[in-house]
């Protein structure tokens, strides 16, 4: 057993899909040109007041909502003081000991708040040839400043960093599924920090956590994390000491670099904001907020798996991709009867796995019609599973009708009658110590002979049937 465990809590900030800003009525932008979308309130000017935007605190309450939290209804905005060329009032509004969402939880995962704020503009460094490596001065673009965050802090609760990959995975599937972010990482629309740190397995004390910033998936956030178990695992068992600070992970080249001590609260000087009254959330916004949710993705798998029979791994993985979870719904209604769930639900993936990862298959040459006439014919052994894999390659491709492509290739499975059985007996003679070590009991050997006629049928036979017919030839039933 290990001798030492993690302990760690995440921190994501979502920006959050609205027309216009957190406290101002600028419209957001991404990839406009810099500058473009600013006023005196998020250009931080003398005497310009903020205004709460109120589509962003029923956002936020529909957060809150989804993860079993406790909505405040009344709550209060703090100035978080701090100096940095991205924030030009020098300080910025979020909430503090009073937010708007307390407690709460997600799968295995305890939310310890959900809170309102703001966020920096972007910061770009570069040199005078425009290049953003090798910087010489650094260019700031308020387009960003005052976009509306939810920053969702967890309890310290994940235990590993695959722990943190899959919560991260079902909390962007949940932020999407309720329409308040595109929670585009790339984009900067959702980004997660990781308070990492250990400990001795069976003891309750923490230890000393750092804080990783700026990774830009989930993949790296990972990697990140396991690089910096790892390292605080050295440090401790070498009579070192864990230092409070935030660090960088370069997932080029695996190493950590410290950014800046960690900062605590009162490094910040809150203290609560002047220019806004108490936010109190309405009965109306609570209730407007309560009836727009949608079914969320946990949910949704638990019904995949208890209505539709399907695996607990693969509900997960078709309901934490909403486009995933819509395709497949739209196949089991166009399936009759026949295949279960379950074998339409086995064609999701070997799909993605044509159109790519990231791809939506409902923007693909494949209907959802085709793959449950594919899984309908397979189930009904008209046709073989190899022959199904290349027909389905060709609808990727060239799109059409499943049953048309099988009839006008000549596709269709052959059957256990002659034809088949006089290609089985030409198998076991062409490979005679293969048939033997079969005939004594040795059914690793039916490979070269299931593969003989398996090229020889084009994939048209079905496997299992060939194995049927070989065992019965060789009375190794």
């Amino acid at each position: 057993m290990a001798e030492y465990e993690p302990v760690i809590g995440l921190e994501i900030h979502v920006q959050l899909q609205t027309r216009t800003k957190m406290f101002c009525g600028c419209e957001l932008s991404f990839g406009d040109p810099p500058n473009t979308h600013t006023c005196p309130v998020c250009l931080g000017l003398p005497g310009a007041l903020p205004v709460i935007n109120e589509q962003a605190v029923r956002y936020a309450t529909m957060i809150g909502l989804a993860f079993e939290c406790e909505i405040a209804r009344r709550s209060l905005f703090h100035r978080k003081n701090y100096f940095y060329p991205d924030s030009p009032k020098g300080y910025q509004i979020s909430q503090y000991d009073e937010p708007i969402c307390r407690g709460g939880r997600l799968d295995d995962v305890r939310i310890h708040r959900a809170h309102l704020e703001e966020d920096a503009a972007k910061l770009e460094h570069v040199s005078e040839s425009g290049r953003i490596h090798g910087a010489e001065r650094s260019v700031v673009d308020f387009n960003r400043c005052g976009t509306p965050l939810v920053e969702i802090v967890t309890e310290p609760d994940v235990r590993s960093p695959e722990h943190a990959r899959e919560w991260l995975t079902l909390l962007r599937a949940t932020l999407k599924a309720l329409g308040v972010s595109d929670v585009d990482m790339s984009q900067g629309s959702l980004r997660v920090d990781a308070n990492v740190s250990v400990r001795r397995v069976g003891t309750p004390e923490l230890g000393v956590k750092t804080e990783l910033k700026n990774m830009n998936s989930f993949r790296f956030l990972e990697r990140g994390i396991k690089a910096e178990v790892e390292r605080q695992v050295k440090l401790l068992k070498s009579d070192g000491a864990v230092e409070l600070e935030t660090l960088h992970f370069d997932p080029a080249t695996g190493n950590l670099t410290p950014l800046r001590s960690k900062e605590e609260a009162h490094d910040y000087r809150y203290f609560p904001e002047p220019d806004l009254m108490p936010l109190e959330v309405s009965d109306d916004l609570f209730a407007s907020a309560r009836d727009a949710l949608p079914e969320l993705p946990a949910a949704r798998a638990d019904r995949f798996e208890s209505e539709l029979g399907l695996p607990a791994a693969r509900a997960r993985e078709l309901a934490f991709r909403g486009e995933l979870g819509d395709y497949f719904e739209r196949v089991v209604a166009a399936s009759s009867d026949g295949p279960t769930p379950s074998e339409l639900a086995n064609w999701i993936p070997q799909l993605v796995e044509r159109i790519g990862s990231d791809a939506d298959p409902a923007s693909s040459r494949v209907s959802p019609e085709s793959i449950a006439t594919l899984a309908a014919m397979v189930h009904a052994r008209e046709v073989s599973r190899d022959a199904a894999r290349e027909v389905l390659t060709r609808l990727v491709s060239e799109g059409g009708d499943a049953r048309a492509i099988i009839e006008t290739e000549d596709l269709g499975a052959l059957g256990d009658d002659g034809a088949l059985g006089e290609i089985v007996d030409r198998a076991l003679a062409s490979d005679p110590s293969a048939a033997e070590s079969v005939r004594v009991g040795n059914e690793r050997a039916l490979g070269p002979l299931v593969g003989y006629v398996m090229r020889e049928t084009k994939g048209r036979a079905d496997g299992g049937e060939v194995r049927r017919l070989i065992l019965e030839r060789l009375g190794a039933e």
